[in-house]
């Protein structure tokens, strides 16, 4: 057995070639690169050399940290490392980069290809293959009349895995491309609001902007520079928020070295909750009875008395304001449209403040978006689970890069002590 407190040299000089550092820490060159990118160890590029060195102090003491995790429960104080989303009082950092600063100047494409790759390419765009947007519209129009946004996509990613022989290769290049085709075809996929013209191909979609793309689908009334632009960054602005409800299931999946698709899979089933993805909905319709009725006071009163929360109010990760939200009533202010249902919001937020302060989180600023361009309750649910599907895809990468399986809690029953005697019934088992 290898001595962890021999580092060799004084100073902690010793370098490990990548082949020795995998070996010392018991996993595959890639799972190695992966600690890098999310900063658990630092490599160096030796002059002349054809590859990296890394520092075996630090690939020590990361052995050491593996071996103070329970076998098969997770991390030590029900934590689970990443390196993808912090939150920081009213703030919150992708990779250690303000979020709302990247949403402003990059497009949605652009920053989920940067979450997942470390590279920030513009001009990035993803392309919809054309047999998986077939059998993901397939998959769409057999659904029954009134199916739900949920539904829809979770349609569309299966048929999709299908159609994707190499889904179970869990390389990461392999990943890459199978996140790559997923999210446009989700987009693709889902049929154009009624009222407007019939979905255009493959060919027509593949140059556009995920938000320009998925516009049409969520309304039928045309768009100008700035609403894109909104939808766009709430696209960006909602791809990762550290580890909620679904990126947790997402995370659980992974752990299990299930595919993509499945993972995303296990990330919409979560999502949806009325608790979680589907809390915009409720905004929307409460925004759209502040207009109808032409005030906050009435609407806010009757959800007080009937025991609910007011929708769109309160994050329990934000002791001030959610910036998510902040950042996309800003752009709202550039939509003249808006002008009606941001006063609703802001009215919402001030009447429900003489109670108790509570802030607006991002599902009013989604509320606001969806009211104002005549959008359906669901549309912010569709918005989230899109922007979101990035997100799952970096947890996945991170968690793929794990000791397997990590993530299997222990339960603490509650039972009846047995032993129990056998259940009487009522006749011989069939």
């Amino acid at each position: 057995m290898t001595d962890l407190t021999d580092h060799g040299p004084a100073g902690g000089a010793e370098r490990l070639t990548t082949r020795e550092a995998a070996e010392r820490l018991g996993v595959k060159p890639a799972t190695l690169y992966a600690y890098v990118s999310r900063g658990q160890l630092t490599s160096r590029r030796e002059p002349g050399g054809r590859g990296s060195t890394f520092d075996a102090q630090e690939v020590d003491a990361l052995v050491r940290r593996g071996r103070r995790e329970p076998p098969a429960g997770g991390e030590a104080g029900g934590r689970i490392r990443t390196g993808i989303t912090l939150i920081d009082r009213d703030r919150y950092y992708f990779r250690g980069v303000d979020a709302t600063e990247l949403a402003r100047r990059h497009h949605y494409e652009e920053i989920a290809d940067w979450l997942w790759t470390g590279t920030l390419t513009p001009g990035t765009r993803f392309t919809s293959p054309p047999q998986a947007l077939a059998a993901a519209r397939r998959a769409m129009a057999a659904l029954p009349r009134g199916s739900g946004s949920a539904d829809r996509l979770r349609a569309a990613v299966i048929a999709a895995a299908i159609t994707d022989p190499v889904r179970f290769d869990l390389g990461r290049d392999a990943v890459l491309g199978s996140a790559r085709m997923l999210i446009p075809t989700l987009v693709d996929a889902l049929p154009e609001a009624v009222g407007r013209p019939g979905a255009a191909g493959p060919g027509d979609e593949g140059e556009r902007l995920i938000a320009f793309r998925l516009w049409p689908r969520l309304t039928a009334e045309d768009p100008g520079e700035a609403s894109l632009a909104a939808l766009d960054m709430a696209l960006a602005l909602l791809i990762d928020h550290d580890l909620a409800a679904s990126t947790l299931a997402v995370r659980v999946a992974a752990s299990t070295r299930a595919h993509p698709y499945a993972v995303v899979s296990a990330g919409l089933g979560a999502l949806d909750g009325p608790l979680h993805g589907a809390a915009s909905g409720l905004a929307h319709r409460m925004l759209t009875e502040v207009l109808e009725r032409g005030g906050a006071g009435p609407v806010v009163a009757d959800h007080l008395r009937a025991g609910r929360r007011v929708p769109g109010l309160g994050h329990g990760l934000y002791p001030g304001r959610d910036p998510r939200a902040e950042a996309l009533f800003t752009a709202l202010e550039r939509i003249p449209s808006a002008r009606a249902a941001l006063e609703a919001a802001r009215e919402v937020e001030a009447v429900a403040a003489r109670q108790t302060e509570l802030n607006a989180h991002v599902d009013l600023a989604l509320a606001v978006l969806s009211v104002a361009s005549g959008m359906k309750p669901e549309a912010g649910e569709t918005i989230f689970a899109v922007a979101r599907t990035a997100g799952w895809i970096a947890h996945a990468l991170e968690e793929y890069g794990e000791r397997s399986p990590r993530l299997r809690v222990s339960g603490h029953y509650t039972g009846p002590r047995p032993p129990v005697p056998l259940p009487s019934g009522t006749g011989p088992h069939p």
